[in-house]
């Protein structure tokens, strides 16, 4: 309680805010840290080097695959919510599944997808019912991250601009705490890359309400392969 005013008595603008921060907190227990989506690989054999390697990298992933899948998906996912399609949230859901060209970026986001269903099921969040006439619902359903996510955006009613800065925000912070593990970099240095990277973050949101439903998809050779080898680096601090 601040000043006799308790947390449900803000306006729901600021108590969205306060929901978008927990959602997009690197505390919340997804275990996206356990993770580094093949920047690990890429650091370990000298594809990047330093601070300005790094920029350039989560620069051109946000730009050629957030901003082309995981950011349009969200929309589309949150629309799905909001009108109670059920088919529609599913058809996506197994869209974003379907865009991991590897197996451990496939894990990635179904192991945080997983954690974030069994919060949001905790705090009694339903999220939408697979159709009894649906195939998928004879087993058991993959939850994409981002599909959890939309789920908990409109739950929580926040608003959808919020909402994509968010999840951007968080994929971001948890790429550069990997790197300030593996580069390595200092903390001064990686609040700074938060800092150059994050004032671009619009562009991006941008470029990601442009993509209509048939371009949805983005193809990053590098990165898969990295991902793919990373499964056999000799040594790793990051989950594969």
């Amino acid at each position: 309680m601040v000043e006799g005013i308790t947390i449900t008595e803000l306006p729901n603008a600021n108590v969205g805010l306060l929901r978008l921060l927990q959602l997009s907190s690197a505390s919340l227990p997804v275990g996206g840290y356990s993770f580094s989506q093949g920047l690990e690989y890429a650091i370990d054999h000298k594809w990047l080097n330093n601070e300005s390697d790094v920029e350039s990298w989560i620069q051109f992933v946000m730009q050629e695959s957030l901003a082309q899948v995981d950011l349009p998906l969200l929309l589309r996912l949150i629309r799905a919510v909001e009108n109670n399609d059920a088919e529609v949230f599913y058809y996506w859901n197994a869209y974003a599944l379907a865009c991991r060209e590897t197996y451990e970026l496939r894990l990635t986001d179904t192991a945080m997808g997983e954690a974030l269903v069994r919060l949001l099921k905790s705090l009694s969040i339903s999220l939408p019912a697979p159709l009894p006439s649906d195939s998928r619902s004879l087993n058991k359903v993959e939850y994409s991250f981002v599909s959890a996510f939309a789920v908990a955006a409109v739950h929580w009613k926040i608003e959808v601009s919020l909402a994509l800065v968010g999840f951007l925000w968080a994929w971001l912070e948890s790429q550069i705490a990997a790197a300030t593990k593996l580069v390595p970099l200092g903390q001064t240095s990686a609040q700074q890359l938060l800092v150059k990277i994050g004032d671009t973050l619009q562009d991006v949101i941008d470029t990601a309400k442009k993509v209509d439903d048939d371009n949805v998809g983005s193809s990053l050779p590098g990165l898969a392969m990295a991902s793919s080898w990373h499964e056999t680096q000799y040594s790793r601090l990051f989950r594969s």
